[in-house]
């Protein structure tokens, strides 16, 4: 379900705008199709601009919208005959006919919401990061730091780390990150986890060592530190 801001001047419901998107399970929050609303934009994940009436209002619109920055896709609602008007001075990502079926609709904004999460991603060079209260992992090189300390951390060292703080929280067992980190196929017992685990608390130091918890019985978790320690924690190995 996504979160959605339609824009339009019509009185009414989402229906009278886009019958199909009534039928769906996204939430819809319905504001004039103003440029006041850059005032305070609400939280969305895609925004839909009525321009099936006034173009030239709803493409001056989209405009100033897509140069100041909204903070997600945006697609124009329009008629067959407006779709003449669009083009790619619009700065929209997506046109959209107000006769689009449930099935469209849908698709058509999980794509948009997709596309626009990819190049934002593609356009962040922190998008390979895990941050973590200190702790930052670079999928893309490999590094790990810890409060900007840099970690030697070897290859199932870094692996381990990166799958526990991906989780935070959640308790594996050891066979769970034998299964994860030394795949299927590997053959030694779960001691190897201890050892492994032992050896990244002693990189991560006395002051962060906490963060690799042990469940008692169970298995080990990656857990923020509460004053520098986590009462939750039951032993270390």
């Amino acid at each position: 379900m996504a979160t959605v801001l339609l824009l339009t001047n019509t009185q009414g419901v989402s229906a009278e705008v886009l019958p199909a998107l009534g039928l769906l399970q996204h939430s819809v929050k319905i504001l004039p199709a103003e440029a006041s609303v850059l005032v305070d934009v609400p939280d969305m994940q895609v925004l839909l601009i009525d321009a099936r009436r006034d173009l030239p209002a709803a493409k001056s619109l989209t405009k100033l919208l897509t140069t100041t920055g909204v903070g997600a896709p945006v697609i124009a609602i329009t008629t067959e005959g407006g779709l003449s008007a669009i083009s790619a001075e619009w700065g929209i990502d997506d046109v959209m006919l107000d006769t689009a079926g449930p099935a469209e609709v849908d698709a058509r904004i999980r794509l948009a919401i997709g596309t626009y999460q990819s190049l934002i991603n593609a356009s962040d060079p922190t998008s390979g990061e895990i941050r973590t209260g200190d702790v930052v992992i670079d999928e893309n090189s490999y590094s790990a730091r810890i409060k900007g300390r840099a970690l030697d951390l070897t290859f199932k060292e870094f692996e381990l780390l990166k799958y526990l703080a991906q989780h935070p929280g959640r308790v594996f067992t050891r066979s769970q990150l034998l299964q994860e980190i030394w795949g299927y196929d590997y053959f030694g017992g779960t001691r190897t986890v201890d050892v492994h685990i032992r050896r990244l608390r002693s990189k991560l130091g006395p002051e962060f060592e906490a963060i690799i918890g042990t469940v008692r019985n169970v298995g080990y978790r990656f857990t923020l530190p509460h004053n520098g320690k986590d009462s939750n924690i039951s032993e270390r190995v």
